[in-house]
């Protein structure tokens, strides 16, 4: 029996649709921003830190990149109220993504500094810099130029992961796409668009990484 087509319930649900999605953008926007940040850190702890900070560091890296996001994003969301940490879905969502990414930037990000040749580290004790600062002016922009592109097609990976918030409710553009299926009964074209809006917010994303990169590194943008 051949199937119709049939995307006439798009109008009525658009309200739906774009506040789905506004909710993915608004978590890989700050997933990406705090979860890179934190990542930074947590780099530089395991490569140059203090010794007493590598192992707790190394065991949160290690723990969240051999769990499951969707155990993580449960613990957060359904566990932690036991000990009477309570939060919204959206903040779980948020608090969730952070961490996840944070884990895996913080070894991308670690590989770089890792690669960076010994003499910028001395150059920036010849100018006088603490460790901070030669971090900071010396090791970390080229450490990020190299692994850039690693980078930006992890923050996508995390992006994608980010249907899975819709199990705690959180209404993002997958839960939308549920909401519109469990309404409409048209299954295919309500995954069909959902798969179709996150490919075009992969793409955006990824031109978007470019263009930070661009910025960023001057030196690229010439070559």
């Amino acid at each position: 029996m051949a199937y119709h087509f049939d995307f006439s319930w798009i109008p009525d649900y658009s309200g739906v649709i774009i506040k789905g999605l506004a909710i993915t953008v608004e978590l890989t926007i700050v997933g990406g921003l705090v979860g890179v940040t934190l990542g930074t850190f947590c780099a530089w702890a395991r490569a140059l830190g203090p010794n007493w900070l590598k192992p707790i560091v190394g065991a949160y890296v290690e723990l969240i990149r051999n769990t499951p996001f969707m155990i993580q994003l449960f613990f957060i969301f359904f566990g932690l109220p036991s000990i009477g940490v309570h939060m919204n879905e959206l903040v779980a969502a948020n608090i969730a993504m952070v961490i996840n990414l944070g884990a895996y930037s913080a070894e991308i990000i670690r590989a770089g500094i890792q690669a960076t040749p010994r003499g910028q580290f001395e150059a920036g004790a010849s100018l006088a810099m603490s460790p901070i600062q030669t971090f900071r002016h010396v090791i970390l922009v080229p450490s990020l130029q190299r692994i850039w592109p690693a980078l930006s097609s992890q923050v996508i990976i995390v992006m994608l992961g980010s249907a899975v918030v819709s199990q705690i409710a959180a209404e993002d553009l997958t839960f939308a796409s549920n909401f519109i299926q469990s309404r409409t009964f048209r299954a295919f074209e309500a995954y069909f668009l959902t798969a179709v809006i996150y490919l075009a917010l992969a793409i955006l994303l990824r031109a978007a990484m470019r263009g930070i990169g661009t910025i960023i590194f001057p030196r690229r943008r010439r070559a």
